[in-house]
């Protein structure tokens, strides 16, 4: 056989450079051959000592291309110390790793610790006693070990051979990714050498940005192994269904059903799921709740074993990780109804189809999603969409006359076709962070100075555009107040303050996002998960929650806990309200083209066709009007995506418009068309960003924005959005 495992008379082979352990390991697996991205892999690490970024797809096998060559170089490794840290974004993406890994770990007599809140405590002291083998970790734990245990983190860390960076691409934006970047530049402090950094993921838009970010402090750029494999080729259905005029179960004549479309989509996806394991993607938790409860609903009215169940983060573990148990075993027919918590490298097995609900905002997310479909050998990858439509009324919106969500379903579509990746956003949580890191840094060094500080954390890496006299506005606002964040010593070293201390030593301070105060559900001594505080609970109240329906019987107030019983009924709760994932230019401006296109996608279900059909015919009647009357509003259609439209809203704003976004452009919410258009027709291009940065009001985004200067953030803001200003120009130009 041409593809079998290679004899030992082939010594380049990597195979062959495997230890015998790992090859014994691999021939108990029964794999034919070695992947093309793990040969690849192992070559590269096992030839050279520079960083390295392995881009391949979903179940590619990414893992043991990373673990199996660093493994077989830290077989035998003597030298004290934990020879591979391996971080991830999630703890169940550590736990299915760790079952994974477990038995190589044996073989090699190696320990391998997962090192994470919910973890054993067990592992954790051996490791600590005898500092050796693999430690599976979070960015939190990381931080949590640095703040209150710096000594542990030097004797466990301190000689490291590699790190791996799992799921790369969900550190490359946001508060999470600036977040781990500095742990790692502080980490790499504490070893007299650079260790060696390996990144894996399925979804790099930019392979150039992701390897700046794994390797910002190597003196030389990581080697690159980017493998497309042979994608699984991909069934599509769009379906979409329009909601009755109150969008509600109450029936208008038009709608003899007397259902709403959510209705419509949980009787088809019951129909289409029924009997496999599948992910159904519906977006918000309440979306979850709601799909999943009519799920049950209708395998009880069938009476039928239930196989739809939500899975989201406000569920317990416990809860997720049966369910995610289900879904690997496969024993039983079962489709999770979840937000992003699946989206991830979680090991559920190959599913037989991906549902979604909402047309697609970011391409990154779908192919990763789409991923998780068509693994096994000659199978497709199956993907249904399912789009909700507004009933049109005769005085309906124009934006809705247009129909974009089918639209925008459509031109995700076509970007997937293109193989399309959204590059890193500019990233607004950086002074958030580094008050956090700062904070961080001074517990665990007892003090420092400025200067110091500055240098380790600015000097290098994610703080690098953060100058001198930024750094000091920081430190100086970071002093003010009767109850300061930091004080300084005669000596000028830099202390905790009373706010400092009490920030360090709170539960939540190890991760860079917030978290809200929540009610505990209990059930029989069994915790279902939390609900955010706003929802008023009372003995009595009914509330639809881990995809049942229950009643609250007791609640205990100052603990914040509430003990439920099933009931028949149930309301399903209110959630923290999560902004809209931002859409990039190029899907804003393929939806464009949609319009205009005449092909019809023969993937599109009758009703979508004919929503299609509409939309591109109200475009054309237009004459592809770039402002819209909506009576007392005016919608200016852009064709950018949301950062564009977000400084154009500025602008607008600051010439004294009240102003909305939506995914296309701007609704000016008071005034009339020809307001609109004179008012744009004179202005030539944007003004200076820095000035238009005194007109923004939602400054306070992340965690710890409060607690710095206005003055700074308003700066930070203009230089985040700084180079938007020459397509906010051309956006004028266009309207002109």
């Amino acid at each position: 056989m041409t593809n079998s495992l290679p004899s030992r008379s082939e010594p380049q082979n990597a195979y062959d450079r495997f230890h015998p352990e790992i090859r014994r390991w691999i021939r108990g697996q029964g794999w034919a051959r070695l992947r093309e991205v793990q040969q690849k892999a192992a070559r590269a690490l096992f030839d050279s000592r520079a960083d390295l970024l392995i881009s391949a797809s979903t179940a590619a096998g990414k893992t043991e291309a990373a673990f199996l060559p660093l493994l077989s170089q830290a077989a035998g490794r003597q030298e004290a110390g934990v020879a591979i840290l391996y971080v991830a974004p999630l703890k169940a993406l550590i736990n299915d790793q760790y079952a994974r890994l477990s038995e190589l770990g044996e073989r090699l007599e190696m320990p391998i610790v997962r090192w994470h809140g919910d973890a054993p405590a067990g592992p954790k002291t051996a490791i600590l006693r005898n500092p050796k083998g693999v430690v599976l970790i979070t960015p939190e734990s990381i931080e949590a070990m640095l703040v209150r245990r710096p000594g542990v983190v030097e004797s466990l860390f301190g000689r490291l051979d590699a790190i791996i960076i799992d799921e790369l691409h969900a550190f490359l934006q946001g508060a999470r990714g600036l977040h781990l970047w500095s742990l790692l530049n502080r980490m790499e402090a504490l070893s007299e050498t650079r260790v060696r950094r390996v990144g894996l993921s399925a979804t790099l838009g930019d392979l150039a940005e992701a390897a700046e970010w794994l390797s910002g402090t190597a003196r030389q750029p990581p080697n690159v192994v980017a493998v497309e494999g042979s994608s699984a080729p991909i069934k599509l259905q769009v379906r979409a269904y329009v909601d009755p005029p109150e969008s509600d179960d109450r029936s208008a004549a038009e709608f003899p059903a007397e259902r709403s479309a959510l209705s419509h989509i949980a009787a088809h996806a019951f129909d289409a799921l029924r009997g496999q394991n599948n992910l159904f993607f519906a977006g918000s938790r309440g979306n979850v709740e709601e799909l999943a409860d009519r799920l049950r609903t209708l395998s009880d009215e069938r009476s039928v074993p239930n196989e739809f169940f939500p899975h989201h983060g406000s569920l317990s573990k416990e809860l997720r990780e049966e369910l995610e148990a289900r879904l690997k075993l496969g024993r039983l027919p079962t489709t999770a109804v979840a937000t992003t918590t699946l989206e991830l490298g979680i090991d559920i097995g190959s599913v037989h189809a991906v549902g979604q609900l909402g047309a697609p905002r970011s391409l990154a997310s779908l192919r990763q999603r789409l991923g998780r479909s068509g693994r096994r050998e000659g199978a497709s990858a199956i993907f249904r969409n399912y789009v909700r439509e507004p009933f049109l009324a005769a005085d309906a919106d124009p934006l809705d006359r247009l129909h974009l969500p089918v639209v925008q379903a459509v031109a995700a579509m076509n970007l997937l076709r293109a193989r399309f990746v959204e590059p890193p956003r500019p990233n607004g949580a950086l002074l958030s962070v580094l008050l956090h890191q700062l904070l961080s840094h001074i517990t665990q060094a007892g003090g420092c100075s400025a200067a110091r500080l500055y240098t380790a954390l600015c000097g290098a890496g994610p703080f690098s555009a953060v100058n001198k006299r930024d750094f000091a506005s920081l430190l100086h606002g970071m002093g003010q107040g009767e109850e300061p964040l930091l004080e300084q010593a005669q000596d000028r070293t830099l202390l905790l303050g009373p706010m400092g201390e009490r920030i360090v030593a709170a539960r939540d301070f190890y991760a860079n996002f917030k978290s809200p105060e929540e009610w505990r559900l209990v059930h029989q001594g069994r915790t279902l998960g939390t609900l955010p505080i706003i929802n008023l609970l009372a003995i009595g109240s009914i509330v639809g929650f881990a995809g049942r329906r229950w009643r609250v019987i007791a609640v205990d107030d100052p603990a914040k806990v509430v003990e439920v019983a099933s009931h028949r009924a149930g309301k399903i709760p209110k959630f923290d309200r999560v902004g809209s994932e931002a859409i990039h230019d190029r899907l804003a401006y393929e939806m464009r083209l949609v319009l205009r296109d005449s092909a019809v996608p023969e993937y599109l279900d009758p009703v979508a066709r004919g929503l299609l059909l509409e939309g591109r015919q109200y475009y054309a009647d237009l004459v592809m009007a770039r402002f819209l009357d909506a009576g007392s509003a005016t919608h200016v259609m852009t064709w950018r995506g949301s950062d564009v439209n977000g400084l154009f809203a500025v602008l607008l704003t600051s010439i004294g418009f009240e102003c909305e976004t939506f995914d296309v452009g701007v609704t000016l919410t008071n005034a009339s068309i020809n307001q609109a258009r004179d008012v744009v027709s004179v202005l030539e291009k944007c003004p200076p960003v820095a000035e238009l940065a005194q007109f923004v009001t939602n400054l306070t985004v992340e965690k710890y924005d409060e607690l710095i200067p206005e003055a700074l953030r308003r700066d930070f803001w203009a230089r985040c959005h700084e180079h938007l200003s020459a397509e906010v120009s051309s956006l004028l130009q266009e309207l002109q």
